[in-house]
């Protein structure tokens, strides 16, 4: 059985890749977002 430390290591190491993950997440969602409402906001040309 794994010791408490090895363990709290391994939880350690996981809640920051989420965390950093998340971080990614959000950021990709916020632009995504943001480039929508700037393609609603502009017209298109007409052909």
């Amino acid at each position: 059985m794994a010791t408490f430390p090895g363990v709290l290591t391994y939880v350690a190491f996981a809640a920051v890749f989420f965390f950093i993950l998340y971080l990614v997440v959000k950021a990709a969602v916020r632009d995504g977002i943001r480039e929508a409402r700037n393609v609603q906001a502009v017209p298109k040309p007409e052909v």
